[in-house]
């Protein structure tokens, strides 16, 4: 199976996505698709990548993220596979409102498990889909920025863009 392989230029730096069939495998801020592939289960990984210039509707969505409107992002289909909590806990990442960051302990209670904070913090930790399953959304209980795949440069980017 081939993947698409897409390379956007960000205010946060380069963007790539890998793609199958209109849906985000893997998405990250780096220049090096290998940075991706590592996070796709191995059920879903690509044999090769196809180099494109666009993707309908994935890079339109990124584009208007960064133009202020994070919505669009949240309506890309995204294949991602885990366990029940962790594919369940992707879906809810998907509600948080952009501008309303939530705890790890608030994510795992959203998630239907408020004992779960470590489960949620996984799910985090083990999301491939950045941006389109906002992770960057989920921050410690004290209301400093927590980790991110990323940087937590990029975080309190992305943090800073939604509030605005």
């Amino acid at each position: 199976m081939t993947a698409q392989l897409l390379q956007m230029s960000t205010p946060d730096g380069p963007f790539t996505i890998i793609a199958r069939d209109g849906m985000v495998l893997a998405s990250g801020w780096t220049a090096g698709p290998g940075e991706l592939t590592g996070q796709i289960h191995p059920g879903l990984l690509p044999e090769s990548l196809q180099e494109v210039t666009g993707l309908p509707g994935i890079s339109a969505a990124v584009d208007a993220f960064y133009s202020g409107d994070p919505e669009p992002a949240m309506a890309v289909p995204v294949l991602q596979r885990s366990g029940p909590f962790r594919a369940h806990a992707w879906d809810v990442l998907r509600q948080v409102k952009p501008g309303f960051p939530v705890t790890y302990t608030e994510y795992a209670a959203l998630a239907g498990n408020p004992k779960a904070v470590r489960a949620a913090a996984s799910a985090c930790a083990f999301n491939a889909a950045a941006l389109f399953v906002p992770c960057h959304r989920v921050i410690r209980t004290d209301g400093s920025l927590g980790g991110f795949r990323w940087g937590l440069r990029i975080k309190e980017s992305l943090l800073e863009r939604e509030a605005a």
